[in-house]
């Protein structure tokens, strides 16, 4: 199976559910993963549960083996869309830049470009000896960024 014909078949259940495609990745044995989240709050049960009947509907297990997870995107999981990336807009992340420096941020705003946010940072102050804890708004190109994650606080 292709997954462009996958996506094709279940967009319009899915946009049903208010729900959005973050991934579907299918293996050489035909195991399809189904990643989806949801526009608003968070994926439940009976969402995965539909969109799994949705898809039966469009592929015969007859016809062509195969095996389907329909699941949502997980909290401890990147950011692999743009549209996860809006949803957030607003709340804290976990970001990892290449070259290895990770911080906790304020999502501000993001675009294809790149993403904007507001997190503390230690700096030297011009006319001080000594550095200080400053709130920056910087905006990263998507090319320097690595990782974005949701925040979990417990």
């Amino acid at each position: 199976m292709k997954v462009s014909e996958i996506q094709d078949a279940i967009l319009p259940a899915v946009v049903a559910r208010k729900c959005f495609i973050v991934d579907i990745n299918v293996s050489a044995d035909n195991d399809i993963v189904l990643t989806i989240e949801s526009e608003e709050g968070t994926v439940v049960l009976d969402d995965c549960v539909e969109l799994s009947r949705a898809f039966e509907e469009h592929f015969d297990r007859e016809v062509e083996d195969y095996s389907l997870t329909v699941t949502s995107a997980g909290l401890d999981q990147p950011f692999k869309v743009l549209r996860q990336y809006i949803k957030a807009i607003g709340t804290q992340v976990e970001v990892s830049l290449k070259g290895g420096h990770r911080f906790q941020a304020l999502l501000k705003a993001v675009d294809e470009a790149g993403i904007t946010l507001e997190h503390k940072a230690v700096r030297k102050v011009e006319g001080s000896k000594k550095k200080e804890t400053l709130m920056l708004t910087e905006t990263f190109p998507m090319d320097r960024v690595n990782a974005v994650r949701p925040h979990i606080e417990f």
